[in-house]
């Protein structure tokens, strides 16, 4: 199977979704934000000047998500059904304080929300990093991957390593 963002003459192209059908897609993606202890207990004490970190970096992701194909090139516009972004403080060592970092993507389309997944999970990190900066020159954002993806003509994907409790947009009725 070749490239299938090139055509012939190696000239790039939004790959033709028209003729695949509506179905309902999911992804779920994660990744870790690791910080100095001093940082990671300023956010958890909510001791951080810029406000309330985790709900802005929140509210970034699911923003962040919603322009995925602005900032990913060839990436189709998705109508995003739902997203979830979770933000999950992990146990501290002596050193340092990290957050792990999940998104949930749902949508009814003709392609899938993998990209959209690990962008939220992406700009959230990345807000995180841009609030605490201040507090920690060494932040490190990383393990930024695809946990599960569902719907498509490829059928089903879980990361053979993943253990993680995926937690799914709610249906508010609205």
């Amino acid at each position: 199977m070749g490239l299938t963002h090139f055509d012939d003459h190696g000239h790039s192209r939004m790959v033709d979704v028209t003729a695949k059908p509506v179905t309902e897609r999911l992804a779920v993606a994660e990744g870790t934000v690791q910080m100095s202890l001093e940082a990671f207990q300023a956010v958890m004490d909510g001791q951080v000047a810029k406000g309330n970190v985790l709900e802005v970096a929140r509210l970034a992701g699911i923003m962040g998500t919603k322009r995925t194909a602005d900032l990913i090139p060839l990436c189709h516009p998705l109508p995003i059904d739902g997203i979830s972004i979770e933000i999950e403080p992990l146990q501290p060592t002596s050193e340092s304080g990290s957050f792990r970092i999940a998104a949930t993507v749902k949508t009814s389309g003709r392609t899938g929300v993998e990209m959209e997944a690990l962008t939220a999970v992406s700009v959230t990190g990345l807000t995180i990093y841009d609030m605490c900066k201040s507090l920690d020159r060494s932040i490190s954002i990383g393990s930024i991957q695809l946990l599960r993806k569902s719907g498509g003509k490829s059928g089903d994907y879980t990361r053979p390593d993943s253990t993680a409790d995926i937690t799914e947009p709610e249906d508010t009725g609205t």
